[in-house]
């Protein structure tokens, strides 16, 4: 076939302009007339044609059975779906005898015309989205993964990143509240996906049962919400975007932090030089878009949301709480008594009656125990041979002159030295462990070892009209008889009666 470009714009030149005839340039070229006839209708060669598909004589029964595993691996997660080397295999052993290339391409065609294609969507400012991803983090040395939240901004493209131990209503909560703060004010509508913590029960098309914990956040904020479709993300696309962004720029190399608090400094340090850049075919930086767009914020409630989960339950017979699977101890005072826990990402707060009795940092793995030691010496000043063996005092790191004195009250008393050492630890409940072990020090020295002449060492000192003198252990001060004082003689040397 004739394809030189330069003779094609030579004849069609001479016929279309110079006006020579199609057969004088047929005997001059030897063309066939369709071959003219194509030159002069197209400005270049327009390349092979073909006007119907070649039929796919061994494939094409199978075809439709490929539509249909394609259609159906939808459903499914997508390290789950068939390869084409898998469909090529059940074709096989459903009757098919041609090759695995002409079924990888039919795969491949196939996909192609189901790729969904989207429709690029305007964003009007005060608009927010919202999403959790997971990253490995190195924290204290230790790898491990992690949860963190993203809220994007897409008028302005600002976002805010901030990583937790875990997805739940409290991180949820709380990345809210650290979001709206670093924003400067509230988003009037915010998109979700359909996550449990907001989520409670899908109704149907765009109906959804909310949870009393998003409920609370809303009305505290009073921002509308939309959810997207069921299996589709894309409707809140920016926020996708974002997610795969963070992950790839604040989380590789993989971080090396001390704790996750370090982590969230960092990665709000980041958020904060992400402003600076400016958005292809927008004039001015995020910062200057963000400015513009907070006009369109709702304020901030003067009153900050309280970005905790509270439970109603009962400390049990071992002085436990068990709140989000783990147990926390409280002063053995309130075993069996009601007990509401307010646990936030940081710590869980006991309280009873609204006071309150214990606070715990948060735990995050599963079925574990938090003690607290001063819980415990009250009960085990009634039960002084528990000592050794109590599981709140294991790990219980205490100065060595505490070791000394314990010696020397048990050497001197006995089983009785246990317990009196037991009330002097229990002289922490009220004074810091460096003001009680100075005073230990001092006792030490003095040789009083007792727990109200230690107590005489601390400062400020104790308040004494409380306390009881006991005679227990001390038979021969029982026949003692002080007489009362006479300060009529006080009296009179005040008058000036006695020189």
């Amino acid at each position: 076939m004739f394809t030189d470009m330069e003779q094609w714009n030579e004849i069609r030149r001479r016929v279309l302009v110079e006006g020579v005839s199609r057969r004088q340039v047929q005997r001059e070229t030897h063309l066939h007339w369709k071959t003219l006839k194509k030159m002069l209708e197209h400005s270049e060669p327009p390349g092979y044609r073909q006007k119907t598909p070649r039929a796919k004589k061994k494939l094409g029964p199978y075809l439709e059975r490929i539509g249909q595993i394609l259609r159906e691996d939808k459903a499914l997660p997508r390290k789950q779906r068939h390869t084409a080397k898998r469909i090529w295999e059940r074709l096989r052993e459903e009757g098919y005898s041609g090759g695995y290339t002409v079924v990888k391409d039919a795969v491949r065609e196939l996909e192609q015309k189901n790729r969904e294609v989207f429709v690029p969507l305007a964003h009007e400012p005060g608009e927010a989205q919202v999403d959790f991803g997971q990253a490995l983090v190195k924290v204290n040395g230790r790898l491990r993964k992690v949860a963190f939240f993203v809220m994007a901004l897409p008028y302005s493209d600002a976002m805010f990143v901030m990583a937790f131990e875990r997805e739940c209503t409290e991180t949820f909560w709380e990345g809210h509240v650290r979001a709206f703060e670093f924003f400067g004010g509230v988003p009037t509508r915010i998109v979700y996906d359909n996550t449990r913590v907001a989520v409670a029960q899908i109704l149907g098309g765009k109906e959804r049962r909310l949870t009393h914990g998003f409920l609370q956040l809303k009305s505290h904020y009073l921002f509308e919400h939309r959810f997207c479709a069921v299996r589709r993300a894309n409707e809140k696309g920016v926020v996708e975007g974002t997610v795969k962004y963070a992950r790839l720029n604040y989380f590789v190399p993989v971080p090396q932090m001390r704790d996750v608090e370090d982590l969230n400094v960092h990665l709000r340090g980041r958020c904060t030089e992400d402003q600076e850049r400016r958005l292809r075919g927008k004039e001015g930086t995020k910062q200057k878009r963000l400015e513009e767009e907070r006009a369109a914020f709702l304020p901030l409630p003067t009153v900050a949301f309280e970005a905790c989960r509270r439970q109603s339950t009962t400390a049990n017979s071992l002085s436990l709480v068990r709140f989000d699977d783990n147990d926390y101890s409280v002063p053995v005072a309130f075993a069996h008594h009601p007990i509401v826990a307010k646990g936030s990402c940081d710590e869980v707060v006991l309280c009873h009656v609204g006071e309150v009795v214990a606070r715990h940092r948060r735990i995050w793995e599963r079925e574990q125990v938090r003690f607290e030691p001063l819980h415990y010496l009250a009960l085990l000043e009634t039960k002084p041979g528990a000592l050794d063996q109590a599981r709140p005092l294991r790990g219980w790191t205490l100065p060595e002159s505490f070791a000394l004195l314990r010696r020397r009250l048990e050497a001197e008393h006995g089983g009785e030295g246990t317990r009196e050492y037991i009330r002097v630890l229990r002289l922490l409940e009220k004074h810091p462990l460096l003001v009680l072990r100075t005073a230990v020090d001092k006792a030490l020295h003095a040789g009083a070892i007792r727990r109200d002449a230690i107590a005489q060492f601390i400062l400020p000192q104790e308040e004494w009209r409380a306390t009881l003198f006991a005679l227990d252990g001390h038979p021969h001060l029982r026949g003692v008889k002080v007489q009362a004082p006479d300060i009529s003689q006080y009296g009179q040397l005040l008058a000036g009666g006695v020189r």
